[in-house]
């Protein structure tokens, strides 16, 4: 994206940045490579599917636009911490004390409901390609385990590597997959004009297919990957836009690849399928059938791929969070990105701790009903969380907080105030929704 601050000089206010770049190169991109594995999963690719299936291409504009709304999140959040040398934590921290009370209880309820969707998805593809080696639920703990041991003992670089192989995993298969439904190109095109279906209730689903794929809390964490990759400074930032907008151009393609598998293989055929990941799964069949077995083995581990990088990525990016918010409970009055750089918080005990939590608790989940109060309130509080980044980095980035030259523009403040605006719907839309007559 371009910069949104409007300012065209690099002043290095930051902390001591240490050695940067020149100028922005594709060599070193990455952390974008990471946030857009992690906020695609399985989900978003059904949400995607199912929007292609009910409205054809008439919603392709609506995920350009989502893509746009979230290299502004991300950007916001990479910036706040080049241009401070603080962890986003650290500023939301600084906005009262409602913001830790609102992280300490979002972070253990989504963490623990969380964990068992996470581990549920990635096991549905080994299921379905290994049908006779273990049940479902052991297939779930098999891959948190590997998730944990693969976190626990790699630091960052290494993480990095194996999500930048999974996405090229999931980038050959979904576009595999668009060529070979040989899509109308005319007809994708038009898609691209802001339409809405003439259906009930087609605002909400368009504004859901804005703010739904790749919106999580892994945006927060795009700002801890950039520090853990090394970035620390005002001279990174051109470099973390380059690389941002790479995160959001590759979610592009997936969300613009699974549409098109939507709209001509399930919508021209009318062919339904069901919401969550065991929509995946019926696709793989559909695909089977229609053109043969590799190309629905070629899927599944695809969607292996994309339930997978979701996992680790939230294992590693909201561990990372976590840690630095024990930190700053603990006293570290001023939480600094060169611990993150340095590596010391993927070693601390409280990346750790968060890292067992998100995986031995969930594993309850994953042999019985999920409890129901605590997935209406799992509900409330990922409804909440995305309004709650984008407008808090509003008032971060327009403050004294944030050094002159790195406040907001006006592209930035438009952007994020749409995006605050687009996610407080959605997130009154979803509360709503919730059976709160059988709450109490």
């Amino acid at each position: 994206m371009a910069d949104t601050t409007g300012n065209t000089q690099d002043t290095g206010s930051a902390t001591a940045p240490g050695p940067h770049p020149r100028r922005s190169s594709w060599r070193h991109i990455g952390p974008g490579i990471v946030v857009a594995a992690t906020g695609v999963g399985a989900g978003d690719l059904v949400a995607t599917l199912i929007a292609g299936s009910n409205f054809g291409y008439t919603l392709l504009w609506a995920a350009v636009v989502g893509c746009l709304v979230k290299i502004s999140l991300a950007e916001a959040c990479g910036r706040w911490h080049l241009s401070t040398g603080r962890t986003l934590f650290d500023g939301w921290a600084s906005l009262g004390r409602w913001t830790t009370w609102f992280f300490a209880v979002y972070a253990v309820i989504w963490g623990f409901v969380y964990g068992a969707a996470a581990m549920s998805s990635s096991a549905l593809p080994l299921q379905a390609l290994f049908p006779d080696v273990m049940d479902l639920e052991y297939w779930g703990i098999a891959c948190g385990l590997v998730g944990l041991a693969f976190v626990w003992f790699n630091k960052y670089a290494v993480f990095e590597k194996v999500m930048t192989v999974l996405v090229g995993v999931m980038f050959v298969v979904t576009v595999y997959l668009a060529f070979r439904v040989t899509p109308h190109l005319g007809d994708a095109f038009a898609g691209l004009l802001p339409v809405l279906p003439d259906e009930k209730d087609s605002v909400l689903n368009t504004l859901g297919l804005i703010g739904g794929v790749g919106g999580t809390i892994t945006l927060a964490a795009y700002g801890y990957w950039v520090n853990a990759k090394g970035w620390t400074g005002t001279g990174w930032m051109k470099v973390m836009r380059l690389d941002n907008r790479v995160a959001y151009i590759t979610t592009g393609v997936f969300v613009v690849a699974m549409l098109f598998v939507g709209a001509e293989l399930l919508h021209s055929a009318n062919i339904a399928i069901s919401g969550g990941d065991q929509g995946l799964i019926q696709l793989g069949d559909v695909l089977e059938d229609r053109y043969g077995a590799t190309t629905g083995t070629l899927f599944l581990v695809g969607f292996f791929a994309a339930s997978f990088t979701s996992l680790i990525g939230v294992w590693h990016g909201v561990s990372l969070m976590f840690a630095d918010f024990l930190a700053r409970q603990r006293g570290e009055r001023q939480a600094r990105v060169d611990e993150l750089a340095s590596g010391r918080r993927e070693r601390s005990w409280t990346f750790r701790a968060y890292l067992l939590w998100l995986t031995f608790p969930p594993m309850i989940l994953l042999f019985q009903d999920e409890p129901f109060r605590l997935i209406i309130i799992y509900g409330v509080l990922g409804a909440a969380f995305m309004p709650f980044l984008a407008l808090t980095l509003m008032w971060l980035l327009n403050s004294s907080r944030t050094p002159r030259e790195w406040r907001n523009g006006a592209l930035s403040n438009g952007m994020l105030a749409v995006a605050g605006l687009l996610f407080l719907v959605l997130a009154v839309k979803q509360i709503w929704d919730q059976p709160w007559s059988e709450f109490f």
